[in-house]
């Protein structure tokens, strides 16, 4: 593939599962969070939708709508900060106006300084226009007491589509909120974490993005915290979540969480149609030249299990990598699901759970006529017993595997990775833009470094290689030995080039850490270290922490 065209790879539409529609088109809105400090903590302010309405009929949400012309017009009216923009002050003007018009709420001031009081709302119409009213009373939207706390997308599932930030300001002392009893029903002060509770007992209908915004919220123990938490003038997220189906019920999840990278990748325009159960029995399909096969060895070192995944087509034939543990059963499924037409096995190193079928599957495959070779990098001198490997073939960094196809080309391209193992790899799909990443990188956790095959310098190297070719080959997804697909559009937060530099950066925070702890007790072992270098993880899981405290120890006393 020329550079040009690699720098510009992406998953090729013809071989998305299914046929791409355009999302309705986003509208601009805006909704404002009204807190108040209760007996018990943080309230908020929330209404119920009228049933009738065009988007969450009878959820309880919190007062917003759409921006108009007259808020863009309207920022002579407004007082504002220093550091707030006009796209922030006009969102702003549309939250106070859609408060007061919901609920008869006014964050305005008179000239004095003072806040708008009960008696100065009466003299207002909330069925007129709230700009001319301040302008004919010498009053002034509160603009500067209203911040940004999250933006929303809506997701590309749904029929009408809002661009959203949600807004927080304190609830002016002495007003009581009125609903207007045509949008917005029964206003009520609620703890965020009793919401989200009667949300769970289905007593209280709630959207996901205030499910999400109300378990943010939780942690805060005044609305003076929050309000300092949002001075900045960023956000906390920004997110356009989207859905599949898990337990057979619709699930939603935003950019950072485990299966938005999955639903990115097979529903790239946000249908609701990929499942997300973890099983062994049958393979995944992720793309139509992509499936995944999930061996039957969940555990806490194996997430919901070691992931084989099928490249080609029945055209091409297949390569398998990673065939998993010595079970017949899951190597069984691996040839069915191939139908027999396997070209090669990879693995991408010789840890027990990836390698071990590999032997198993070969002889399946001479079993009915078909030679086929095991290839990837033998074990260095360094591995433990359980993970000696030789493969009838061996890979070096850059060789390239073609699987050529009636009207496709599918080339797998070897990356050598050490770090996790001396002898681990991974595979670039290179006309897609995908990285078959074994257990470098992983989806949920991340990977342990087990010296002396284990090396941390050599894993921040691999990652920094990864890194560059991520962004020479434009990959947008990952797909981990456990976990489901990580990544998202290109440019997009947690795409596959910003997990990897997430992952360096909290490499470097835990080496900074083990820095720390080995200063502070200069004398100490490695047990002494391990709780403080460690202190964020649950202790059950020191024990595996332990070797990967080996690893940074071994790598500053390397420097």
């Amino acid at each position: 593939m020329p550079d040009l065209l690699k720098a510009l790879a992406m998953v090729r539409p013809h071989l998305q599962l299914h046929p791409q529609r355009e999302p309705a088109p986003l509208l601009p809105a805006a909704t404002v969070l009204l807190l108040r400090d209760g007996a018990q903590g943080v309230e908020v302010l929330m209404t119920r939708r009228s049933m009738s309405a065009s988007f969450a009929p009878g959820a309880y949400v919190f007062p917003g709508g759409g921006i108009d012309a007259a808020d863009h017009a309207s920022h002579a009216l407004a007082a504002r900060r220093d550091k707030q923009s006009d796209v922030r002050l006009t969102q702003a003007i549309a939250a106070i106006r859609e408060s007061f018009e919901e609920l008869g709420v006014l964050l305005a001031r008179h000239s004095d300084g003072r806040m708008a009081t009960m008696h100065d709302i009466a003299r207002f119409d909330r069925m007129q226009a709230l700009a001319p009213q301040i302008q004919a009373h010498g009053m002034q939207m509160a603009a500067d007491l209203v911040y940004v706390l999250a933006h929303w997308v809506t997701d590309r599932d749904l029929k009408r589509r809002f661009d959203v930030p949600f807004l927080v300001a304190r609830m002016p002392e002495g007003q009581t909120p009125v609903a207007d009893d045509k949008e917005q029903f029964e206003p009520l002060w609620i703890r965020p974490e009793e919401a989200l509770q009667r949300h769970r007992d289905n007593d209280f209908f709630i959207i996901f993005p205030t499910i999400r915004t109300l378990e943010r919220m939780q942690s805060f123990a005044s609305v003076d915290e929050v309000l300092q938490a949002c001075a900045n003038e960023q956000p906390w997220f920004h997110s356009c979540p989207r859905a599949g189906w898990l337990a057979g019920k619709e699930s939603r999840h935003m950019e950072h969480e485990p299966p938005f990278g999955e639903l990115a990748l097979t529903c790239r325009d946000g249908q609701i149609l990929h499942h997300l159960d973890w099983q062994s029995e049958q393979p995944v399909r992720l793309l139509a030249h992509v499936q995944r096969l999930t061996a039957p060895n969940p555990g806490m070192m194996t997430g919901p299990g070691t992931n084989s995944y099928l490249i080609g087509d029945e055209h091409s034939g297949y390569v398998v990598i990673d065939p998993g543990p010595p079970d017949a059963q899951h190597v069984q499924r691996l040839w069915q699901a191939c139908g027999g037409q396997i070209r090669a096995i990879v693995c991408t190193h010789s840890h027990p759970d990836h390698s071990p079928g590999a032997a198993l599957l070969k002889k399946l495959c001479a079993e009915h006529g078909h030679a086929v070779r095991i290839m990837g990098m033998a074990s260095a001198d360094t591995a433990r017993t359980h993970s000696q490997f030789v493969p009838d073939h061996a890979l070096h960094d850059g060789d390239q595997w073609v699987l050529h196809s009636d009207n496709d080309t599918h080339t797998l391209r070897v990356i050598h990775t050490p770090g996790h193992a001396a002898n681990h790899l991974c595979l670039l799909l290179e006309e897609d833009g995908l990285l078959v990443s074994g257990d470098h990188v992983l989806n949920g956790s991340t990977t342990v470094i087990d010296p002396p095959d284990g090396h941390m310098g050599d894993y921040l190297n691999s990652l920094d290689k990864l890194s560059a070719l991520c962004t020479q080959y434009h990959v947008e997804f990952i797909l981990p030995a456990h976990g489901y697909v990580l990544g998202n559009e290109w440019g997009q937060p947690h795409s596959a080039l910003d997990c990897i530099a997430r992952l360096k950066a909290h490499r470097l925070a835990r080496d900074a850490k083990v820095r720390r702890a080995m200063q502070a007790l200069p004398h100490g072992k490695a047990e002494d270290w391990l709780p403080l270098a460690y202190d964020d993880v649950a202790p059950q899981l020191w024990p595996v922490a332990m070797r990967s405290l080996l690893a940074h120890i071994a790598h500053v006393r390397g420097e």
